[in-house]
């Protein structure tokens, strides 16, 4: 277990909002769990707040596999890897703690009591989840050996990049006609492989679409990928036919990595990718301060999208904080 703490500045009140509980060293204002985009954005505005703040990270971001992210200003091609160091680096500044470590358990009473992996427990009065989901890839040669490379699942992630080569889309249901029609907007030449889904489980209306965006229907399923000179060359179908493409698009299986906030009852909605949590506008869930973002909240937030988040939960927590200690001193 590494820990990573920098001392804080001298104008920050480190011990403004904590009680003199005798196990003070291990009680936070707040600990956000998950060191993705969501829980540093959090950290960061946390750390700014002059709150004692620690980041359980067990460092599994959902987008490892991809060399790049794109669509984040001033962020577009960057390193997933390079753009978590800088976001370390910055919430370091404000003295906001990180600890390369699993939560796997969490309570709560007065305060939350979150445990960790390598036998810390460390106590919240209020708590952030980041921990996103996992991909679960179609069980597929070749498709997990090379996603993130050249078999991808977002065309706004790396559509252009890719932009005008030969796709394809392995369907994982009938709603995968939607992936194939949307891709097409990068490439002419998109062939929809329905690998295990029945012709006849597609509409009228989504064979009208398909035809009209010149997208070739291939049934049957497919036994694998070809790889060439470490680069994909095509789709090999169990009939012993092959195609050549150059991309193939997926629909990874999102699960959910809400665990935590599950044991503390939160409020689950079910959704065509999952099960997630119940919030409001900022990311509060259903249980008393605890506070979710990224894609522990819905499958489709992108990495600008969790850092935007991280920051609307955090600053909705400054303030439930600064209210809750006014009530708690009017009241005594």
């Amino acid at each position: 277990m590494e820990v990573v703490t920098v001392t804080r500045n001298k104008d920050n009140k480190d011990d403004k909002n904590l009680s003199n509980d005798p196990n003070s060293a291990d009680r936070y204002d707040v600990v956000v769990v998950g060191g993705g985009a969501a829980g540093l954005s959090a950290a960061l505005v946390l750390g700014r707040s002059r709150l004692r703040t620690l980041v359980v990270d067990a460092g599994e971001p959902r987008n490892a596999p991809s060399d790049h992210m794109q669509g984040f200003l001033t962020r577009d091609g960057m390193a997933p890897a390079e753009f978590l160091a800088l976001g370390r680096e910055e919430i370091a500044r404000y003295g906001v703690e990180l600890v390369r470590d699993r939560a796997v358990d969490v309570a709560r009473e007065e305060d939350f009591t979150v445990s960790l992996a390598g036998g810390r427990s460390v106590r919240a009065r209020r708590l952030v989840v980041t921990t996103g989901l996992k991909d679960e890839l179609p069980e597929v040669p070749g498709v997990a050996e090379r996603f993130g490379r050249d078999v991808l699942h977002c065309p706004f992630c790396h559509g252009w990049e890719v932009r005008d080569e030969r796709f394809g889309v392995l369907a994982a249901s009938p709603m995968s006609v939607h992936q194939a029609l949307m891709v097409s907007g990068w490439s002419d030449d998109v062939v929809l492989f329905l690998h295990r889904v029945a012709e006849e489980e597609l509409s009228d209306e989504d064979l009208r679409r398909l035809a009209a965006a010149g997208v070739k229907v291939v049934p049957g399923e497919v036994a694998g990928l070809r790889v060439e000179e470490d680069r994909l060359t095509g789709v090999r179908l169990a009939d012993g036919t092959a195609h050549d493409r150059s991309v193939v698009f997926v629909a990874p299986k999102a699960v959910p990595q809400t665990g935590l906030m599950e044991r503390l009852g939160a409020e689950l909605q079910e959704t065509p990718f999952g099960a997630y949590p119940v919030v409001d506008a900022t990311g509060r869930t259903s249980v008393p301060g605890l506070w979710t973002a990224g894609n522990a909240l819905g499958f489709a937030e992108q990495v600008i999208h969790a850092a935007s988040g991280g920051y609307r939960a955090a600053s909705a927590i400054v303030g439930d904080l600064i209210m809750s200690d006014l009530d708690a001193a009017i009241a005594g």
